[in-house]
C-alpha cells in the first residue's frame, strides 16, 4: 500500500511531460529505422490507461513481456504512413535507464518516400500539456514538429 502511496505521488509531480521521436530513412534498407524516448513512469500510466495492465507498481523493466508490451503500444500510439501505406513497428531494442526508455524500431518495408505521415498519440489521453517532439530526416529533407493533444498528426511532404 505504502508502494503505491509513494508512486502515485511521484506520478503526479512528474517534472515535464514530453517524448522524443526520431525517424531517419535508410535507402539501403528500405526502412525507416525510429528512435523513441519516454520516460518509464508516463509509459506505464498510458498502459495502465489502455487497459492492457491492471497494476502499475506490478510491472517493472525487468519483465520479460516488456518489449513485446511496448511494440504492441507503439504500434498503437504512434502511427506512420509512408504513400498512403500504413508501416507496422518491429522492436529492434529496449534500453530503460532512470526512468528513460529508449526504444529503437524499425518500420517498413519502404520505396521511394514522397509523403510521411506521422500520428503520435503517445500519453496524449493522459496528459493536457503532453509534447511528442518528432525529427524526420529522409536523404536532405529534415524537419521537426511539436505534436499535442490538440494536434496529434502532421504530413511531410518531400516533393
Amino acid at each position: 500500500m505504502l508502494k503505491a502511496l509513494f508512486l502515485s505521488v511521484w506520478f503526479i509531480f512528474h517534472p515535464v511531460h514530453v517524448t522524443l521521436t526520431s525517424i531517419d530513412y535508410t535507402p539501403e534498407k528500405d526502412s525507416f529505422k525510429v528512435f523513441v524516448m519516454m520516460y518509464f513512469d508516463d509509459f506505464l500510466l498510458d498502459l495502465n490507461m489502455s487497459g492492457e495492465i491492471k497494476q502499475v507498481e506490478d510491472y517493472s523493466a525487468e519483465d520479460s513481456i516488456t518489449g513485446a508490451t511496448m511494440e504492441s503500444y507503439l504500434n498503437g500510439k504512434l502511427i506512420i504512413r509512408v504513400n498512403n501505406k500504413l508501416l507496422t513497428g518491429k522492436l529492434v531494442d529496449l534500453e530503460i535507464v532512470d526512468n528513460e526508455v529508449k526504444l529503437n524500431i524499425n518500420y517498413g518495408p519502404v520505396r521511394d518516400p514522397d509523403i510521411i505521415v506521422v500520428k503520435n498519440l503517445i500519453m496524449t489521453d493522459l496528459y493536457e500539456d503532453q509534447s511528442n517532439f518528432v525529427i524526420v530526416k529522409i536523404n536532405d529533407f529534415e524537419e521537426g514538429v511539436k505534436l499535442t493533444p490538440d494536434i496529434t498528426e502532421q504530413t511531410f511532404k518531400l516533393k
